[in-house]
């Protein structure tokens, strides 16, 4: 009797506990006040092409100082004027890519004025179906450099940013 005595006064302490803490939460979801609701559904402020420049700009100049950095290159002045024959798509497996069809290069990374990766902007869809990115990165693997590729439409946290170059930089 006694054991059943005690199952009920723990079973009674279980569910005061729980109405307490559903109680602070109701008290505390009331001191919400409209002002905070309205800023954190707020849609976060897109960059234009110009900011994101210059916080990538900023990223790499100081977290790679070894690297001499060069902005807006022309793949042809990596890869020369040079026709191509690449599968970039299997439907015309015989069309011919010109490395000056290519996007320029947004950053290059040198060291001893030799290349050493590529950091590549945009916007959308641009990396994986625009035919001036997929000609840029194949030029870049044909020449054996990282192709480092961050969609602007993302948030491109300081810490990712330089997480993702340092492991393609080694």
């Amino acid at each position: 009797m006694s054991l059943l005595k005690n199952l009920f006064e723990i079973a009674g302490k279980v569910a005061s506990v729980a109405q307490e803490i559903a109680a602070k939460q109701e008290a505390a979801a009331k001191k919400t006040t409209p002002a905070a609701t309205v800023q954190s559904s707020a849609p976060v402020e897109e960059k234009t092409d110009a900011e994101w420049h210059a916080y990538f700009r900023e990223i790499i100049q100081s977290e790679f100082p070894g690297y001499d950095v060069r902005e807006n290159v022309p793949v042809t002045e990596l890869a020369g004027f040079a026709a191509d024959e690449a599968q970039l798509y299997k439907s015309r497996p015989r069309q011919v890519y010109k490395a000056e069809w290519g996007e320029p290069y947004t950053f290059v990374l040198s060291q001893g004025g030799a290349p050493k990766g590529i950091v590549m902007l945009g916007g959308g869809h641009s990396h994986s179906a625009n035919v001036k990115y997929l000609v840029a990165r194949m030029y870049a693997k044909k020449l054996g450099l990282p192709y480092i590729n961050f969609y602007t439409q993302m948030p491109n946290e300081r810490g990712y940013v330089v997480g993702r170059i340092h492991k393609y930089l080694g």
